[in-house]
């Protein structure tokens, strides 16, 4: 279970919305979002509704403003609980779309994809195990994207507008 609290003002104030599951469009609630407060759980937060725009990753915590999760604005569009299964991490990553070329197995965090499997780019990958962060640069910097269990021929299915991944890290609710 989860809990998020979207603040049009900074330091926690003003008019503010309420959050336990999925919601694809907080324009109808909320004008704009200045801060966030994460009670429990973790959630992927979009510029825009129908989870699209860009991307963030929040945890438990407190985010006094927009700058505190590496938001580029006060737009919040959608946010997205995700689920946090126990167990093990794996996914698969390919040099190609639709799961060609070379494949290379990924089963922990991962600081730079160039440095570890001499690549820059990854086209496609199928996640058997665990939720995944994708950053366009190394050491978890950039734009992330959000890689749940499942497959992607391409990397436009995960969000990218390239298939630049420079880090890889596993989501772990700690």
């Amino acid at each position: 279970m989860g809990k998020i609290i979207f603040y049009e003002e900074k330091d926690f104030s003003g008019n503010y919305f309420e959050c336990s599951k999925d919601c694809a469009d907080l324009h109808c609630n909320l004008s704009c979002c200045n801060s966030i407060r994460v009670e429990s759980g973790c959630f992927m937060i979009y510029e825009k509704p129908n989870y699209t725009g860009n991307q963030y990753y929040l945890r438990k915590g407190e985010y006094a403003d927009f700058h505190h999760w590496t938001g580029v604005n006060n737009l919040v569009g959608s946010c997205y609980l995700i689920h946090m299964e126990p167990g093990s991490f794996n996914m698969r990553l390919y040099e190609r779309i639709e799961f060609g070329g070379q494949m290379r197995d990924l089963k922990d965090d991962c600081p730079s994809v160039m440095g570890r499997f001499n690549i820059h780019n990854i086209f496609s990958c199928n996640v058997t195990n665990g939720n995944w962060l994708f950053y366009e640069c190394p050491n978890y910097r950039g734009k992330m994207y959000l890689i749940r269990p499942g497959e992607y021929k391409r990397f436009s299915e995960w969000g990218g507008r390239s298939a630049r991944v420079g880090s890889i890290r596993r989501i772990m609710d700690y």
